[in-house]
């Protein structure tokens, strides 16, 4: 099953999508909104069920169904927590700047809580007052959470994943260091998340899902070049579940929590830092990891972060090459106050 949620006040007007994503069928009679269906899943996963097969059958009414048109499957959550599970990322970074990692980042994860007030739909532009901030894309994979008790079991974990999507998690690069200086995370140097057009249920993912990790690549593309394909199972040192596990040792997490697995990153076969794209490598899924490598390969990085008028695109396909969650399509933008 494919949701998405139509630009409609706040919380956006909630639609199942076809499974080739040309076709929508307005849920309201189920749920108004994608949080309404999250906060009664048990019931209302069986209603969207019907839709969806109806829909699929052509026994429904429908509409054509344009991205454009979509907010973010929630354009607001009430909470938005982002690990680090692909710690190759963490290590290359802290190798750059001659850092050495604590032994403890490879068995506790790390994990922010983001801001969820607001998102930005699949094909919004990002806007930034200024490009000397850093601008950069973050790809990743999150998934949406039912009701998770504080102190879930694993088994509790895995079962809370009710939908699946992915992020542009823009970063701030040269906003990061005096943030984390004060010790105290981030705020200004994380603006506004973009969310692909549909969020899905896991098993549209078949045998790309195993309960834990999604295991295909993810496309990321700047300026129509290709920029990274990374396989998302792979040097994925915490899984979802485990990420899960984490943030409920102290509390609990409500239906609508998203959770993010971070930027993900793989390692050449030889265990040397993954190669671009030009060079037969996966490349990457933020620039300031190229950055990184080229640091650490040539004393100095090259690659510069966006600019305003470049574009971004993020998608994942099937194993057939069909888009999984439509595109994220954002290009950069200079904002001006008014």
């Amino acid at each position: 099953m494919k949701l998405a949620s139509l630009k409609d006040r706040r919380d956006g007007r909630l639609v199942v999508v076809s499974r080739d994503l040309t076709r929508c069928a307005d849920a309201g009679a189920v749920a108004p909104t994608l949080q309404a269906a999250l906060d009664n899943w048990a019931a209302a996963a069986a209603g969207l069920t019907e839709i969806a097969d109806a829909l699929e059958a052509g026994s429904i009414a429908h509409m054509p169904f344009d991205p454009a048109k979509c907010a973010s499957p929630l354009p607001r959550a009430f909470q938005w927590l982002d690990g680090s599970a692909y710690v190759n990322h963490v290590a290359l970074v802290r190798q750059a700047r001659g850092a050495e990692m604590p032994a403890s980042f490879w068995t506790d994860p790390l994990m922010y809580q983001g801001g969820s007030d607001i998102f930005l739909g699949p094909r919004d532009s990002i806007p930034v007052a200024d490009e000397a901030w850093g601008i950069d894309l973050e790809a990743e994979v999150v998934v949406v959470l039912g009701d998770v008790p504080m102190g879930a079991t694993r088994e509790e974990a895995a079962a809370a994943i009710k939908l699946i999507m992915l992020v542009n998690d823009v970063t701030l690069r040269n906003l990061t260091g005096p943030e984390l200086a004060k010790g105290f995370g981030f705020v200004q140097s994380k603006p506004a998340s973009a969310f692909t057009p549909v969020a899905v249920t896991p098993d549209e993912l078949g045998h790309a899902f195993d309960g834990a990790k999604v295991n295909l690549p993810l496309l990321s593309f700047v300026n129509g070049k290709p920029f990274g394909r990374p396989v998302t199972g792979n040097d994925m040192t915490f899984d979802f579940p485990t990420l899960i596990m984490h943030a409920t040792k102290t509390r609990g997490l409500v239906a609508g929590t998203i959770m993010g697995a971070g930027t993900v990153s793989n390692r050449d076969p030889d265990g040397g830092p993954g190669k671009p794209i030009e060079e037969g490598g996966l490349g990457y899924s933020c620039i300031a990891e190229q950055r990184t490598v080229e640091t650490i390969r040539t004393g100095k990085p090259v690659t510069p972060f966006l600019k305003f008028g470049d574009t971004v695109r993020i998608e994942m396909h099937d194993a057939q090459g069909r888009s999984i969650f439509g595109a994220i399509e954002q290009d950069v933008v200079r904002y001006r106050h008014g």
